[in-house]
């Protein structure tokens, strides 16, 4: 079995403080900022996905505990991209047990990439069918776990079920992080893209309380006359400053 140590290790002779310095301004680390405090190495996506790909399956889930308690984002980042590989080959039983590890070291999963890579398929392969916890993440109050119930319901918009995104984009309409805005609008646009009347049904509803955000994000792939047909209703809320 791999260490924790030993991914580390690799991480870190990958690192390039170069562009460690424009991740943290890409990803928001600043006071007040939403990444407040977040520290990067300075690895691409796709070079830590390789560190993925020599240790798939042989990572214990201590050690996986061990990675997501790192400073370093991107040893966060290889651990949920495990974890969600672990979920994925795993039977009923399997995928409970990662959901409820990932709940439990959800502190570690504090960036919308973070939360992204995971979200869909290690918590929404067993909430979605369930949906009692997303429903207390997305009432948290914490930007994190808000942005967790959002995106884990991706895993029913690809199995052409959207009840349950639409109720909780519905439910983040007022709330005020930017971050959100995007979540949410990004989620209604899939789910028009399987079908668009179910999404135009959801604008009618309520394009015209729907932050500007979500609703550009939501309308990306219309028609250009029919994107603004749509914000015309739109109130043209903005997020909380820090958010931009």
């Amino acid at each position: 079995m791999t260490c924790a140590k030993t991914i580390l290790g690799e991480l870190h002779a990958l690192a390039s403080p170069e562009r460690a310095r424009g991740m943290q301004h890409f990803f928001k680390t600043g006071p007040g900022e939403y990444g407040e405090g977040d520290c990067f190495l300075g690895i691409s996506v796709p070079l830590a996905r390789t560190v993925v790909r020599r240790h798939k399956a042989l990572v214990a889930p201590e050690e996986l505990g061990a990675l997501l308690a790192s400073p370093w984002h991107e040893a966060r980042f290889v651990a949920l991209v495990l974890i969600t590989e672990h979920s994925l080959r795993a039977d009923d039983a399997g995928r409970r047990m990662w959901a409820d590890f990932y709940l439990e070291h959800r502190a570690g999963v504090n960036n919308w990439d973070l939360v992204d890579v995971s979200a869909p398929q290690v918590l929404g392969s067993v909430a979605c069918d369930d949906p009692k916890i997303l429903w207390i993440l997305a009432r948290s109050g914490n930007l994190w776990d808000e942005r967790m119930a959002m995106l884990a319901t991706f895993f029913d918009i690809r199995r052409g079920r959207f009840d349950l995104t639409l109720a909780l984009a519905e439910h983040f309409i007022g709330n005020r992080q930017d971050l959100m805005h995007k979540a949410a609008g990004w989620l209604l646009r899939e789910t028009g893209k399987r079908d668009e009347g179910t999404l135009r049904a959801f604008l009618n509803a309520h394009a015209s309380v729907m932050p500007r955000t979500m609703l550009r994000y939501a309308i990306e792939k219309f028609e250009p006359e029919e994107r603004k047909h749509f914000l015309k209703f739109g109130t043209g809320k903005t997020a909380a400053p820090q958010r931009d």
